[in-house]
């Protein structure tokens, strides 16, 4: 063969070379088995013994390549610039060497811990597009004996090339493989936090709705179980000034059994959470000391995994949420932990809320009594002074029938003194303020002026009374005694050196007028737009604010109006307008038959 035919073969081998190594790289892009494929294909090129392709790391201190041993793949990894091929993948340059043992770089700590005899070597570096070192390919001991050739060198770095650019797309790949399954995790990721944060703001939502705790826990609680996936859940608190924790709400089939017990604090694994405020997730409860082995037994319930997290509030830990045996799993996970650590800051702010909410109305509700108390120890001046007045009166008559009478209109402030007191029982119970019932309205006003000649005795203040409309009325007359009185105090109080008092009474459509006139000092300017607010009061001594508060409310509740016109120095108008047609306890017809 000539010369010619020599340089023609040997390109033709190299030619078909590349075409095998590109076949062959071309039929996978999995990191491990493109470097088998290689350097199995570079090996039977190059006719050498062993091949090696080593890949530059990430962050260019080291090379590194993977080997089958045993059936199991070893990493190798050598720092750049050690052995041969680390000196190569340092330096950019091609290693021929025809005697390994002759040249300094040569690590024959290989060989001696191999057992293996390395004669000749030939290592080429690998670059890509930009000319950047990717790696080495390695080969040893040429088949036959004899060194590595120059046309050898120029065949594997022609073969280098080819394996870049596999190893690159291989990279390549996987890297989109490890973003996409990053993009994938983070996609998942995104829709849990989303789930997470409707399923917050519903729970956001329900707690400011709530009226009632309980119910609003057992919501909580049940969708709870649904979403983390458990067969049973509980709720424990802990009550203010106690060291027992209390089943507020449970879930599953023992949940009316598990209601009606509790735990001392640290008892269980609820009793632990709530005394340390820290999470527990028992996914082994026989071996767990926390667990109480007791308290399962009691309700025949055997837990395969216990999770429980604290109910956390602003001061103290309110108690605590546990779920039992994760559906569909072996165990509960840290994300079902942070899960529920969320939902258990949502049903902790609940509770809170909803305690906050009891304690005001609580709050609100005693010092609607303490008002009420303070007006009907204001309004006990007027049947006090009424017994007084008839006492006295009967102290000074002989006269049996007379005193009978007298006898009679006392009992009659007896009697409404009663129904102040039962007024605050009743308010305190939530019941009904008023009883309206079908007043005779000439009887009403009388009785009215009769006490009220009582009240003004002695003061210089001349009452009239003008009775336009003489047909029934329908309203609480017992309240309404108390209306009369605590307008007409009102105007003797205005009056201190006397004057006069007028009462009328009419119908304008379908309302009752009542109208109150008096000649005094009139409203204060202080007062002015305030003058039926509690404990407003200017310039009275016995005065205590109270009074006028008390008629706008029994109006209102009476559902009529009430309102004032007042000049300075000349006097006050107190004008009360009330529906005549109303519904009356005790099932009489709607007023509005006028009897003239």
């Amino acid at each position: 063969m000539t010369i010619d035919e020599k340089a023609l073969e040997r390109e033709r081998a190299k030619y078909r070379a590349i075409q095998q190594i590109a076949l062959a790289i071309g039929s996978t892009l999995d990191i491990d088995a493109l470097l088998r494929l290689i350097v199995a294909k570079i090996t039977e090129m190059m006719d050498a013994e062993r091949s090696t392709l080593f890949v530059l790391s990430d962050d260019g201190t080291e090379i590194w390549t993977r080997v089958l041993e045993a059936d199991e793949v070893q990493e190798i990894r050598l720092p750049l610039g050690k052995g041969v091929a680390g000196w190569v993948a340092k330096h950019g340059e091609a290693a021929l060497i025809p005697d390994a043992y002759e040249d300094e770089r040569f690590n024959r700590e290989v060989d001696r811990r191999t057992g293996y005899r390395t004669r000749s070597i030939l290592c080429v570096p690998m670059r890509d597009q930009h000319g950047e070192i990717t790696g080495v390919i390695q080969v040893l001991n040429k088949a036959g004996g004899g060194p590595f050739t120059v046309e050898d060198e120029e065949l594997l770095d022609t073969l280098a090339s080819q394996a870049t650019i596999a190893v690159e797309n291989s990279r390549l790949y996987q890297s989109v493989l490890r973003n996409n399954e990053e993009l994938m995790a983070a996609q998942g990721a995104l829709h849990q936090r989303m789930r997470e944060r409707d399923l917050l703001l519903e729970m956001q939502a329900e707690v400011i709705a709530a009226t009632f705790l309980d119910e609003l826990l057992e919501r909580l609680l049940q969708r709870t179980g649904e979403l983390v996936g458990a067969e049973a859940a509980a709720i424990v608190l802990r009550e203010p000034e106690s060291d027992r924790l209390f089943f507020r709400s449970a879930l599953g089939e023992r949940s009316e059994q598990v209601r009606r017990l509790s735990l001392g604090l640290g008892e269980g694994v609820a009793g632990w959470v709530a005394l340390h405020g820290k999470c527990a997730t028992v996914n082994d409860p026989a071996n767990d000391e926390r667990h109480s082995g007791s308290l399962a037994a009691e309700l025949d319930f055997k837990p395969r995994n216990i999770l429980c997290v604290p109910l956390v509030g602003q001061d103290m830990v309110l108690g605590a949420i546990e779920l039992l045996n994760k559906v569909g799993c072996d165990g509960f996970d840290e994300d079902d932990e942070r899960l529920l650590t969320l939902i258990g800051g949502s049903i902790a702010q609940a509770i809170e809320l909803a305690r906050f909410k009891e304690q005001r109305i609580q709050e609100s509700r005693l010092a609607a009594i303490g008002q009420m108390l303070s007006g009907m120890l204001h309004d006990l001046k007027t049947p006090m002074t009424v017994i007084s007045g008839y006492a006295q009166l009967m102290a000074q008559s002989n006269d049996g029938e007379v005193r009978e009478q007298y006898v009679g209109h006392i009992l009659k402030q007896f009697e409404v003194m009663g129904a102040m007191t039962r007024e605050v029982l009743a308010f305190a119970r939530g019941e009904l303020n008023i009883l309206i019932r079908k007043v005779y309205l000439h009887k009403f006003i009388e009785q009215i002026r009769q006490h009220l000649e009582h009240e003004f005795s002695g003061k210089e203040i001349t009452l009239r009374i003008d009775l336009d409309y003489k047909g029934v009325a329908f309203f609480d007359e017992s309240k309404f005694h108390r209306v009369f009185h605590n307008i007409a105090r009102n105007a003797a109080q205005a009056m201190p050196k006397g004057g006069k008092f007028s009462i009328n009474v009419k119908r304008q459509g379908e309302q009752l007028v009542f109208t109150f006139t008096d000649s005094g000092m009139g409203v204060p300017k202080e007062l002015q737009g305030r003058l039926f607010e509690a404990f407003a009061t200017a310039g009275k001594e016995d005065g205590t604010g109270l009074g006028l508060a008390i008629v706008k409310k029994i109006v209102e509740e009476h559902e009529g109006d009430v309102d004032y016109t007042s000049v300075g120095g000349k006097g006050t108008t107190f004008t009360i307008s009330l529906p005549l047609k109303r519904n009356v306890a005790t099932g009489d017809a709607l007023a509005g038959a006028a009897d003239r």
